[in-house]
């Protein structure tokens, strides 16, 4: 039986003390909550929400991870550095990461080989944009992001991933594909992984929906039978709208 996965992306939003006090809100808010629930603050923050979350069920989340342990790459994140701070997840292939920093199927795989070498959850984001979609790619496109992402990653190592499915098109405009949509794009993740793997991993892989996720819309998405939790950006900034979606039941 597959569980509920909530997890909020505060991209590049908050001060160090505005995200403790938010992270200190959702300790609070979030104690009966009966899902699991993962935030992602900006990496100057992890050391302080790691401590305003410590003792509570919510799990410490990074947006991004170099594809290095360690070395000369100026800028970069190592799964050493965010599992020093007390990161137990991390975002890989986010579109945003895809489109606008032009990172490949191949970066996004050596970066998820890397997360679970060194015990880290990767949540691997694949999704397709609008063009896409309309040309009639999608399954093409969320096909090849779901094998290559995986590519290397043994059946024992699949129990760590988390897979969202994250249409480009809805992330950040508000437009949100329908309950049916997101949902048949799962399933067709999960016959995918059924021919990577086989039909109880497929069964077993948590799959997100991110894109537009609201208090209003959470629970005719979660109510479909292929959607397992939400990636949840815009929504996550504030108490008063991540808290209900985590609530959602």
């Amino acid at each position: 039986m597959r569980s509920y996965y909530i997890a909020g992306n505060w991209k590049m939003h908050k001060t160090v003390a505005e995200s403790v006090t938010l992270a200190q809100e959702l300790v609070e808010q979030l104690k009966t909550c009966k899902h699991k629930v993962m935030i992602a603050p900006a990496f100057t923050a992890l050391s302080a929400v790691a401590q305003a979350i410590r003792g509570s069920s919510i799990v410490l989340g990074a947006q991004n991870m170099g594809p290095e342990a360690q070395g000369a790459h100026t800028g970069e994140i190592s799964p050493l550095m965010l599992k020093d701070l007390g990161v137990q997840a991390v975002i890989l292939g986010h579109s945003e990461r895809r489109h606008s920093y032009l990172e490949t199927d191949e970066l996004i795989n050596r970066k998820v080989l890397l997360a679970l070498e060194y015990g880290l959850q990767p949540i691997l984001c694949v999704g397709e944009t609008l063009a896409e979609r309309e040309a009639g790619n999608l399954e093409a496109v969320v096909g090849s992001q779901v094998r290559d992402g995986l590519k290397g990653v043994a059946l024992s190592s699949l129990g760590s991933v988390t897979i969202a499915y994250e249409p480009v098109w809805a992330i950040g405009t508000g437009k949100t594909a329908t309950p049916e949509d997101a949902d048949a794009v799962h399933a067709y993740i999960r016959q995918v992984l059924a021919g990577l793997y086989n039909q109880k991993a497929a069964d077993s892989m948590i799959i997100q929906y991110g894109g537009s996720v609201k208090p209003d819309n959470v629970s005719q998405l979660m109510a479909k039978p292929n959607i397992d939790g939400a990636l949840v950006g815009g929504a996550s900034l504030k108490v008063d709208s991540f808290s209900p979606i985590a609530l959602f039941v």
